[in-house]
C-alpha cells in the first residue's frame, strides 16, 4: 500500500550548560572564571531524497529526536554542539512545520529545518566584568522547539489518469506502461495511486492512475481530497472516458462530472492540458467510435473540422484518441501524442494567453527585536509578567541563586520590564509572577 501521509513528533536537541568553574593559578585573585559556554543541541531536518518513494518508515518511527550539545567545561572549553538530526523524505513531499510554514520538497538534496535546536548556556567567564570579577553562576541550556508536524506526499507524475470509478484508467495504464494495477470488472478496484514509465527515444514520462472520483469528491466525497492532492503536480491530464458505461450512463455528463471535480478542488488544475481518451472501443462498432469522437471534437473544439494529422498539432485543441485495453487499439498513438504535447519539466505550465513569470531572486528576511512580553494586572492579586523572551530568560538561571538574581534583575531593568509595572500601576509590595515564579521587587533598588 502506498503511504502519503504521516504525522511525526520532532525535538530540537537540548542546549548544553555553561560550566561554573575558576583556574587556580598564583598571584590571581580566587583564580579568575574560566567556564566555558555550553553547546548548541542538533536540529532536526527532512531533506529530499530520490531513493525514497512514500512515507511507509513513518509508519515504524514516529519520534525523531535530535542530540543534545554538550556541558562547557573548564580552562574556557566550549562543550561540543550536538549533531543535527537529518532525516528522508521522498520527492513531493509537502511538510507543514511547527510555526505554520508550508514547505515542497521536489529536488533531490533540498532541505527544510523542522525543529530548531536549543541553545546553549554560557559560561561564568562571559559574565565577568569590572565590578562582577568572580561571578558564581553561569546560564543553563535551552530546550530545542519540539512538536507533531504533518507529512503529505503528493507524486510528481507528469501525467494523471482521471475518470470515474470503472472507466478503464487501470487497465490502460498496464497497457501502456509496464505497471500492474489490479484490473477487476467492479469500481473502486484501485485504493491508492499507481506509477508507471512511458519511454520515448528522448524522454521518460511518469504516469499516475489516480484512482476512481466520485461527484463531490472535492468536497472530500468518497477518497476525495487523498487522491486530488496526486494530481496537483502533474502537467497534463488524461480523462478516460468509458464509450459504453455499463451502467447506461451518460458520457457527457460523465465528462463534466470529473471536470467540475478537477475545477473545485483547484482552479489551476482545470487550466493544464488535456487529453480525452474514449476508452473500450472493443465494446462499440467502429461507426459508433468515429461517430464518438466527431461529436466530442465538435464539443470540446466547436467549427473544428480539419484533418486529424492538423488538429493533433494544433495547442488550442484536445487531442482525442479511441483506445481499448483489450486489444491494443490506439495504445501505441495514445503514447505517441503523449510523449509529443506533454510540456517539458524546465517549460512552467501557464495558462493560455498569459506570460510566463520570471523567478526572482531568492532572499531572506529577518525581522526586526520586538517586545514579546507583557505585563498583566491581576487586580488583588497584583501582576504577571509573560512571554517567551521572559521564559527564555528565567529558564536559563538558577534563581535559588542570589548572584544570578541580581542579574536577572538588572536585565529585567534593561529591558523595560520594571518601567512597565510602573506604567501598570505596581507599588512596592504588591505580588508579581514572573515566568510562574512569585517575586517582591523593589523597582526603587538600583
Amino acid at each position: 500500500m502506498l503511504s502519503d501521509s504521516a504525522r511525526i513528533f520532532v525535538q530540537g536537541g537540548h542546549g548544553g550548560d555553561g560550566c561554573l568553574s575558576f583556574r587556580r593559578e598564583a598571584h590571581v585573585p580566587k583564580g579568575g572564571p574560566d567556564g566555558g559556554d555550553g553547546g548548541r543541541g542538533g536540529a532536526v531536518e527532512l531533506v529530499c531524497d530520490d531513493a525514497l518513494r512514500d512515507l511507509r518508515s513513518f509508519g515504524r518511527r514516529v519520534h525523531y529526536k535530535a542530540p543534545r550539545g554538550r556541558h562547557g567545561e573548564g580552562a574556557l572549553k566550549k562543550g561540543a554542539d550536538g549533531d543535527d538530526l537529518v532525516v528522508s523524505v521522498p520527492p513531493g513531499t509537502q511538510v507543514t512545520t511547527l510555526d505554520g510554514v508550508v514547505h515542497d520538497l521536489v529536488v533531490p538534496g533540498q532541505r527544510v529545518r523542522v525543529a530548531r535546536p536549543g541553545s546553549g548556556g554560557r559560561g561564568n567567564a562571559r559574565f565577568a566584568s569590572p565590578t562582577r570579577q568572580a561571578p558564581r553562576f553561569a546560564e543553563k541550556g535551552l530546550a530545542g522547539e519540539e512538536g507533531w508536524i504533518s507529512i503529505r506526499l503528493k507524486l510528481l507524475a507528469d501525467v494523471g489518469l482521471i475518470g470515474l470509478p470503472n472507466a478503464g484508467k487501470s487497465s490502460l495504464l498496464s497497457v501502456i506502461t509496464s505497471a500492474r494495477p489490479k484490473v477487476a470488472d467492479y469500481p473502486f478496484t484501485t485504493l491508492e495511486p499507481v506509477l508507471g514509465t512511458i519511454d520515448g527515444e528522448d524522454r521518460q514520462l511518469v504516469l499516475a492512475d489516480i484512482p476512481g472520483l466520485i461527484e463531490g469528491a472535492s468536497d472530500g466525497k468518497g477518497l476525495g481530497h487523498e487522491f486530488l492532492a496526486h494530481v496537483e503536480r502533474c502537467r497534463l491530464l488524461v480523462h478516460v472516458l468509458d464509450l459504453a458505461p455499463l451502467d447506461g450512463g451518460d458520457p457527457v455528463a460523465n465528462h463534466a462530472t470529473i471536470e467540475a471535480e478537477i475545477a473545485a478542488y483547484d482552479e489551476r488544475l482545470a487550466k493544464l492540458p488535456r487529453v480525452l481518451v474514449l476508452s473500450k472501443s472493443d465494446l462499440v462498432s467502429d461507426a459508433d467510435a468515429d461517430a464518438a469522437v466527431a461529436a466530442w471534437r465538435d464539443r470540446l473544439d466547436p467549427g473544428h473540422d480539419a484533418p486529424r494529422e492538423a488538429w493533433e498539432d494544433a495547442p488550442a485543441t484536445v487531442p482525442i484518441v479511441v483506445v481499448s485495453s483489450a486489444t491494443r487499439a490506439g495504445v501505441d498513438e495514445l503514447r505517441r501524442v503523449l510523449l509529443r504535447i506533454v510540456p517539458w519539466q524546465d517549460a512552467p505550465v501557464h495558462a493560455p494567453g498569459s506570460a510566463a513569470t520570471p523567478l526572482v531572486e531568492h532572499r531572506t528576511y529577518r525581522p526586526t527585536a520586538r517586545r514579546d512580553w507583557k505585563v498583566e494586572s491581576r487586580g488583588r492579586d497584583g501582576f504577571a509578567v509573560v512571554g517567551p523572551g521572559i521564559e527564555r530568560l528565567f529558564g536559563r538561571h538558577d534563581i535559588d541563586n542570589d548572584e544570578a538574581l541580581e542579574y536577572l534583575e538588572s536585565r529585567l531593568r534593561r529591558m523595560g520590564v520594571i518601567e512597565a509595572l510602573h506604567d501598570a500601576g505596581f507599588e512596592p509590595g504588591d505580588d508579581v509572577e514572573i515566568a510562574g515564579v512569585a517575586f517582591d521587587l523593589d523597582p526603587e533598588a538600583t
